[in-house]
């Protein structure tokens, strides 16, 4: 299977894979932008993927940015629907002590290419008992 990108920008690159067997591929910025601390920033890649039908990119962050900087994609992970035709964006958010510099070039998410399942919706008058029940937040203990 193939994935197809247009570059929009003159100083995009394409998406690459690390190793071999890396579920996400890097993207890079095209632009320098400061996210602020405690602040976020919209990064354009200059990029517009081409999803086939029944397949997403999912928009994940990078650990390195998130142990060293605090910087993380802000709504983990961001969904790219195989309809959309615009440019990629990421957005960064800055949990750090400092502003946060995103130059030209850097690496600032990883893409993960996944298949899509919809399943079909009903209404129910009833609910299944299981031995979880309706414990959420805290349930098990942590």
């Amino acid at each position: 299977m193939t994935l197809g990108f247009k570059r929009i920008h003159p100083d995009a690159v394409l998406p690459s894979y690390a190793h071999p067997s890396d579920a996400g591929m890097d993207i890079r910025s095209v632009a320098d932008v400061v996210v602020p601390r405690g602040g976020r920033a919209l990064v354009p890649t200059g990029l517009v993927a081409i999803i086939p039908p029944m397949y997403e990119i999912q928009v994940r962050p990078r650990s390195g940015l998130a142990l060293r900087h605090g910087v993380t994609v802000l709504n983990t992970p961001g969904t790219i629907d195989s309809g959309y035709r615009g440019e990629i964006g990421v957005i960064l958010a800055n949990f750090g002590d400092a502003d946060f510099q995103v130059n030209k070039g850097d690496k600032v998410a990883q893409l993960v290419f996944a298949p899509v399942v919809q399943p079909e919706i009903a209404e129910t008058d009833t609910v299944d008992e299981t031995d979880r029940g309706a414990g959420g937040f805290g349930s098990t203990g942590a």
